[in-house]
């Protein structure tokens, strides 16, 4: 039995088009709404089993939703939460997939500062995707056994963290809170700083030279396929914390680099095995 009526998705993409997938996949929603600014990219998401229907007028595409998940580019999501907020039912769930927080939830909260009743905000980030883009790329498997992190403040009612954690856990991610600041210094280092890497060792390849890469190249500028129209306003809003993640790389290149300038063997090696330590402790 479905557990909710309406559920409206701002943004059907990657993520958008696979939290759609999954709700309809597990017979978790009634109605999928998707809301987007191109009619024919909200065809393509319905026609893909994302969406039961799609408009691209929010306000009516939020009316009867009683959870709203908004799915944009970073620097768009506290606009849309204000207009979702001021046309979505007053008891609603509203919240985000952003991959940065605090920018968004600084932006929400001040927008809703002051509000005794109305629709609930709560921060979210699934720490699932693709380099890929667009719902062609969505999968209902997307979240299965992923990390989600919420980010509720002091001023998140009483249980919209429950809340939105079950909705999560629903479509197979494991949930875990804290702060927007922990998660944006987190991130910084697990996500954006390797995309900067990513970037880095794509940009610095001759061309004449990709038909003598393997796999060791092809993984690790994997994510350098990212869309840039997407990546640079992470960037821009998590921009001091990703500077402080630079700083412990070059710290940590700085040391090889230094091992075998010197020619210690024993300690390059020593470097080598502290790294492969620790992504052995991944387990994948």
């Amino acid at each position: 039995m479905a557990k909710f009526d309406s559920i409206a998705i701002i943004g059907v993409g990657l993520i958008g088009g696979s939290i759609g997938l999954t709700l309809r996949e597990r017979n978790l929603v009634r109605e999928v709404v998707g809301i987007g600014r191109r009619k024919h990219r909200l065809e393509v998401a319905q026609r893909a089993g994302a969406i039961d229907r799609g408009t691209t007028d929010l306000a009516s595409g939020v009316a009867k939703s009683q959870l709203v998940v908004v799915c944009t580019p970073v620097e768009l999501v506290a606009d849309y939460v204000a207009q979702a907020a001021a046309a979505c039912p007053m008891n609603a769930v509203i919240t985000d997939a952003g991959s940065t927080k605090v920018a968004i939830v600084s932006a929400v909260d001040t927008v809703l500062a002051g509000r005794r009743e109305g629709p609930r905000f709560i921060g979210s980030h699934p720490i699932a995707g693709d380099h890929r883009t667009g719902t062609e790329h969505a999968r209902a498997s997307l979240f299965e056994g992923r990390t989600v992190v919420v980010t509720p403040t002091d001023a998140t009612p009483a249980g919209t963290l429950e809340q939105i954690t079950h909705f999560w856990e629903s479509l197979g991610a494991r949930v875990t809170a804290m702060s927007a600041a922990e998660h944006d210094a987190a991130l910084a280092a697990t996500s954006h700083l390797p995309h900067l890497v990513a970037a880095a060792l794509a940009a610095a390849t001759p061309r004449e030279l990709l038909p003598l890469t393997a796999g060791g190249w092809r993984d690790t500028t994997r994510v350098a396929g990212g869309d840039p129209q997407l990546w640079r306003p992470i960037f821009a809003t998590n921009r001091s914390q990703v500077l402080s993640a630079i700083e412990q790389f070059e710290a940590s290149l700085s040391a090889l680099r230094n091992a075998l300038e010197a020619k210690d063997d024993g300690q390059f090696e020593q470097l080598l095995l502290e790294a492969k330590r620790t992504r052995d402790a991944l387990g994948d």
